[in-house]
């Protein structure tokens, strides 16, 4: 859940923003599977290179540690021409990022 606030408090931003030459992206591929109680999936890619996907788990259902376990991974050409690509898991031990570009 926590990863899907970061995801829609990042969409809200590139909103607010001037508009961009990304402006004009077009959703090429947009999948919305198993959106329930046990879980989610979904995935998305833009016109403009942009990817995420993510799969929401229920562990632990029905008792004091119940959570939602996500795993995803999003990835984007930066203004540099690279390719950066992040992958992370969201759990009990909070938000997770990996990736080439972030520091260990």
């Amino acid at each position: 859940m926590k990863s899907f606030i970061v995801f829609a408090v990042c969409v809200a931003v590139a909103i607010a923003a001037p508009a961009s030459p990304d402006a004009d992206a077009q959703i090429l591929r947009y999948d919305n599977d198993n959106i329930g109680v046990d879980g989610f999936n979904y995935a998305v890619e833009t016109s403009n290179g942009i990817a995420a996907s993510e799969q929401g788990q229920l562990v632990n259902p029905g008792t004091d540690n119940e959570a939602v376990v996500v795993r995803g991974e999003y990835s984007y050409t930066g203004p540099d021409g690279v390719l950066y690509r992040v992958t992370y898991i969201a759990d009990e031990k909070g938000f997770q990022p990996q990736g080439a570009h972030i520091p260990a």
